[in-house]
């Protein structure tokens, strides 16, 4: 039996696709379907049952979970980097954590949870998941802190060498359509792009940096679920892993890729960030991954360029957009 928090939202039901793609189909999905569209995630996947968020925290509290669970996935959180509800984030995404992780290392659970490299703050530290990087970090916004919180409870613990912990960057993918302004530029980019012709960039504010040359760490939710599945099966493999692609690209080169998956000319202007970012704005983010390969992980991940062309032409550019 697998529990996937979050198991509706854009990572947990890529990873309960990959379970079906393996034949698993004893699972649980926890999340809070409310008004949203993510229950559209879950159409195709095959699952046991699902529960409300606070039902499963209620039957964690009063240990009447009535199955032998082999794996806590936890995917479950209010990723928006634009909450500015601090109480809720600290019980939804850290104290909500912190009773699952303490449930599963209590009845002996595989528990891997999501992290955010959001934690990393502006990047001025550096982007390595060694612990000792970790206590110099200043997230920017409370959504990171609020997975950085965790990260350093796991470690004052001691927990952090029985627990995987996911420093997930720049995800895109199938089953993101529900997130609205959060979901990736990939995705926005297509309906920009399919309506308009042409895609609309953030300026540079930085001499280093030309408009649209800004970095990130762009990685594909196939590698991602991939990782996640390689961490429940190696059970010894512990600790904070970032999961990126480990290659910084330009938001030009994001662009390229679309305009091609989509056989269309690149056509690209280069608009005014808004004020309120500039100065919280990342101009490069690149996953350091030593830490992952040297733990034994030797599979590839996906080119930029391939993984926008499947998502484009398999997904967002076909008649079923879902996994």
């Amino acid at each position: 039996m697998f529990i996937v928090t979050g198991g509706a939202g854009f990572i947990g039901s890529a990873f309960i696709w990959h379970l079906n793609q393996l034949g698993v189909e004893d699972i649980i999905v926890v999340d809070d379907l409310g008004h949203s569209g993510k229950w559209q995630n879950l159409v195709k996947r095959t699952f046991i049952d699902y529960l409300h968020k606070s039902t499963f925290l209620e039957m964690l509290r009063s240990k009447e979970l009535p199955w032998f669970v082999e794996g806590i996935v936890h995917m479950g959180a209010c990723s928006s980097t634009t909450e500015t509800n601090a109480d809720y984030l600290m019980d939804n995404n850290y104290r909500y954590t912190r009773t699952l992780c303490e449930w599963a290392l209590e009845n002996g659970v595989r528990f891997i949870n999501a992290s955010s490299a959001a934690t990393y703050g502006d990047g001025r530290q550096g982007f390595s998941d060694d612990i000792e990087t970790m206590f110099a970090l200043k997230p920017l916004n409370m959504y990171g802190y609020s997975k950085h919180l965790f990260d350093l409870w796991a470690h004052r613990e001691g927990v952090l060498d029985q627990i995987a912990s996911l420093k997930f960057f720049n995800v895109f993918g199938p089953n993101e359509y529900h997130k609205g302004d959060m979901a990736s530029v990939v995705s926005k980019a297509y309906e920009q792009i399919r309506t308009t012709g042409t895609l609309e960039l953030f300026k540079s504010y930085l001499p280093e940096y030309p408009d649209g040359g800004q970095k990130r760490d762009f990685v594909y939710v196939k590698d991602c679920v991939n990782v996640m599945w390689w961490l429940q099966e190696n059970p010894d493999v512990n600790g904070v892993f970032n999961v990126g692609a480990g290659e910084a690209r330009t938001w030009n080169d994001l662009a390229a890729a679309v305009f091609d998956a989509m056989g269309l000319p690149r056509s690209i202007e280069y608009i005014e960030m808004p004020e309120a970012l500039r100065g919280r704005y990342q101009y490069f983010t690149q996953a350091a991954m030593d830490k992952l390969r040297a733990a034994g992980y030797v599979a590839e991940f996906t080119s930029l360029e391939d993984a926008v062309c499947d998502y484009v032409v398999n997904y967002l550019g076909a008649e079923d957009s879902y996994l």
